[in-house]
């Protein structure tokens, strides 16, 4: 008989699917970055100015940085579950990497509206 630990019911299509959103939009900001950024000019400081002056490109910025955040917390998430069997350990680190997840994008939140 195989004994089966069930570590979260919710885990499964919706972690995948976030997974799969996350990255879709973390591509699309990407594309619409370099895309605003060829011209032919060079790219100095006044021109990062001007773009992330625009309000929709600090809330497309937050967009990305949300979804950076889920993204890595899934990814890390899944890889603590299957390799770190101690779960007071495997807490720990959890709970460390949701914090620094915080700290980033409280620390980008700043950054765009400061």
């Amino acid at each position: 008989m195989v004994e089966r630990i069930v570590v979260g019911a919710r885990y499964g299509l919706r972690d995948w699917l976030a997974q799969r959103i996350t990255a879709v939009i973390m591509a699309v900001y990407t594309v619409v970055v370099l895309v605003s950024l060829v011209g032919g000019r060079p790219i100095t400081y006044a021109v990062w100015k001007d773009l992330f002056a625009q309000g929709w490109m600090r809330v497309a910025t937050l967009l990305f940085a949300a979804s950076f955040a889920w993204h890595a917390w899934v990814g890390m998430r899944d890889i603590l579950m299957d390799y770190v069997k101690p779960t007071g350990v495997r807490l720990a680190l959890e709970v460390a990497v949701l914090l620094v997840l915080a700290s980033y994008l409280g620390w980008t939140i700043q950054i765009l509206w400061r």
